[in-house]
Parts: C-alpha cells; structure tokens; sequence
C-alpha cells in the first residue's frame, strides 16, 4: 500500500479498511467527512494500473486512472489528495507462505518510491511464526503495518485475536493498525478507543462497521443512516460513480433493511437517476448533471480542436437530439433490436455502427448505416452501447418505425420474445445480474504487493 503523502503518519488514526467494491471515491471522501483521518482504496491489481491511463478529469476535477477499454480503475481527488492510501497487490493471502516474496516486495517499493509503503496481514497459525514475520517485514522500511487479527482460514464470525495483535505491537517500533474488530467490538464510535487499547495497537483501521455505517468515526455517534446514504448518493453523482457499485454500497447500508419498501425500490433502480428518485434525490440529480453538463459544454468551447467528432463527412447524415432511457421500453426490447429486425424483415443488411469517444470528457457518439444512409443523434452519451442505442432510435422514428417504447406494437418481435420465455421460463432472470446486495464472497485481501510506478505525479 501506497500513501499519498511524504509524511503520513500512522500513529493515533482512526482509518478506513480497504474493502472490495466499498473504498471506491464517494465511501472514501464520506468517511473523512465523518472524522476519518486515513481512508484506503479498495484493492487494485498492480498489472491491470501499469496498463492504465493517467487522465486529469477536469469536469469531475479529479485524476483518473483509465484501463484500455475505458473503465475507471481508480479515481481520487484534491479533498483527499493527503489522506488515501493506495493499495495494489495479489488476491486474498497468498503471500502470506512467502515470506521472501514478502520482504522482497516491500523492499523494492521502499527503495523505489519516495512515499509511506505499509502492508497489511492477517496472523499465521501460531504467534511464533506471526512475530518472526512482522520483524522481518518491519526491517524492510516500511512506514506501517496493518494486522487482521484473524488467521488466513477464519471469517468475521471468529473471534479476532487482540492478544496476538497485542503482542505485535509489543515487539515491533513501528506503528501497529489493528484491524477486524468490528463484529465483536465495534458497535459505535467509543468502541474503537477501546479496541485500540484492548489491541496496544496505534491506530485502528475499521471495515465493515463504517460499510455499514460511515458514520462511525464521528464522535458525536452515529447519524441516522438515512441522512448518511443521502450524503453518499451525493457523492457518488457528483463523481460519476458508476450505478453498479452505488447501488452496492448502499444495499451494505441497509442490510436488513432491503426487503422495506425502499430497499425493493434500491433493488430495482438501473440507474443513478433511478436511485436518486429511490431516496428523494430526484431534484438534486437534475440539478448536478446540469451543472456538470454545462462544465462539459464551457470546456467543449475553450478546446474545439481537440474534440473528437465523427470521421465521416456528416453532411448526409440524418440527426436528432435523443438519447435512450432504459426505462421508457419494454423489458428486453431495445431500438437496436427493433432495427435489426426490420432489416431482417425488409431484406436489407444488417445494420452498422461507428463509435468514437471524445477525449475531453470520454462521451461517446455513433452514428448507423442503414440501405447507405447515416443516423446520428446529437447527444453524447456515458457508454458505446447507449450511444448506439440512441442511433438506432434517430434512424427508427425517421422511418416512422416502433422503437420498442411501452405501449409500441412490435408484433413479431414481442412474439418472437413472448415464446422465447415460455420456452425458457429461467432465461429471463439468467440474465439479470448479480444482486448487488449479496456479500463479495472473496477472501479478504491480506498482504498487498505490485509496482508503485503508476502513481508518480499522482
């Protein structure tokens, strides 16, 4: 693990646990408003951020971290620019039977960068075997080291181990984060000091107690958890946090909750304005992508040269201003699909896209051949699919054709999908996905490792 700061200090912190699909940038910069002095990424793979792009966002005025094909790995910003720690590595705790690998590792990214290296553990079977490690990893150089009081095997259910965490902190001089203690004993804010002496340890480092609740680290205790997921939501839409991962976040808030009336609609939101409405953020959603559009719009003019507009020559080309929202068809019909069948059916061939991505703010844009003539809409969207989808709907309503809208008769093609579900009653939910509510069933990351290359200029 990297810190973003030449003098990061670990002594006396109340620190976010790197988590999968949980430290993503709305959860990070939640948590430090709540009293967080320390927030860790979730982990990332060093293989996939050394294939990555370093991108200055200048409508999200945040640095991005784009892997080739156009995903964000990894997004910060100046409000947590010295208090995230970056962590990279292998999976789960491989390397914990290693230890050469170990100390080699770590001493490599001493020597090589000029930022805090810590790592973080889980305990070996026996404390003898745990406190020959942690000395060896310590002599390394590293600023820190995190210690899940737990063995490679054991679960949240297992009692974690303060006395072995203890006697770590009793045999090392650098600072000790003990971590795993929010099933037993973090319950609210007052009962991190507590782990913390019950553990000697200088720092704690807290999962999923602030998963569930970020408010965790302020000292004022708990806010009401929905004035915490509102706060999120915010976040997560003024950063462009990809519904997908919003929308898991949140289901971790509510636990128990998912089967109200507002987890069912969380569950069925497929988008972040859909889970804006879900909370009563219908209004402040409008208000955010208007004004992030207009950023768009304001930098579009300052840098005509570098946007990126269609190769062809478009003066042929049929335009509208339209874009696709999912939720205005039918289920499992979409205009692509209605295109091709029409094609199909009028013997025309098939038909084809052009994309292109726009670098500025990395929208993208298609444009559709049918019979030789070009469709196009004006709009640019988030993803190559809606802008091919919002394509096909310009050449549809040229042609005076149904688009697959609710209340649209599409005879064959309703037909076609009618007797497609009778005939597979499991196809339909065979592809829906995952519940975003289901716990990530990987192992827990234990030792992190990689280059630290990717992050110089950060």
């Amino acid at each position: 693990m990297i810190g973003n700061s030449l003098s990061l200090c670990y002594h006396n912190k109340l620190i976010l646990a790197p988590m999968v699909r949980v430290g993503t940038l709305p959860m990070r910069l939640l948590a430090l408003d709540y009293g967080a002095d320390i927030v860790y990424c979730e982990e990332l793979i060093d293989l996939k951020m050394l294939q990555c792009r370093r991108v200055v966002n200048e409508v999200l005025s945040t640095v991005d971290f784009v892997a080739p094909d156009d995903r964000v790995v990894f997004r910060t910003c100046e409000r947590e620019q010295s208090r995230v720690v970056f962590q990279m590595g292998g999976m789960g705790a491989a390397l914990l039977s290693d230890p050469d690998k170990i100390e080699k590792i770590l001493s490599t990214l001493v020597k090589g960068t000029r930022r805090p290296v810590t790592c973080k553990i889980r305990i070996l079977p026996s404390l003898e075997d745990t406190l020959s490690l942690v000395k060896r990893i310590e002599k390394t150089g590293i600023a820190a080291i995190a210690v899940h009081g737990r063995k490679r095997e054991e679960r949240p259910q297992h009692p974690v181990s303060c006395e072995v965490i203890k006697a770590i902190a009793e045999t090392l001089s650098i600072p000790v984060i003990a971590n795993g203690g929010s099933h037993d004993h973090i319950q609210q804010h007052l009962d991190i000091e507590d782990f913390r002496q019950a553990t000697a340890a200088s720092s704690v480092m807290v999962a999923r107690a602030a998963m569930w609740n970020p408010s965790i680290f302020l000292k004022e205790g708990l806010r009401p958890l929905e004035e915490v997921m509102q706060k999120y939501i915010r976040y997560a839409v003024q950063y462009d946090n990809h519904y997908t991962n919003t929308k898991y976040c949140l289901c971790q808030m509510l636990r128990e909750q998912l089967e109200s009336s507002q987890g069912r609609l969380l569950h069925a939101a497929q988008s972040s304005q859909e889970i804006c409405e879900a909370f009563g953020l219908g209004a402040f959603y409008k208000e955010m992508t208007q004004k992030l559009d207009a950023r768009r719009a304001e930098l579009l003019a300052r840098t005509p040269k570098e946007t990126k507009e269609p190769a062809e020559d478009t003066s042929g080309v049929i335009k509208m201003a339209v874009k696709f929202d999912r939720r205005a068809y039918a289920p499992q019909i979409t205009p692509k699909m209605c295109l091709l069948e029409w094609c199909r059916r009028e013997k025309l061939a098939q038909p084809t896209y052009e994309t292109v991505q726009r670098p500025l703010d990395r929208l993208f844009c298609s444009v559709v051949t049918v019979a030789e003539q070009k469709y196009q809409s004006t709009l640019w969207d988030k993803s190559k699919k809606l802008a091919e989808q919002a394509a096909a709907i310009v050449c549809l309503r040229s042609q005076g054709l149904p688009e697959g809208r609710l209340g649209e008769e599409s005879p064959s093609l309703y037909k076609r999908k009618r007797e497609a579900s009778d005939q597979d009653p499991g196809g339909c939910r065979a592809q829906e996905p995952a519940l975003p509510g289901e716990m990530c069933k990987k192992p827990f990351v234990a030792l992190e490792s990689g280059q630290g290359s990717p992050l110089e200029g950060w």
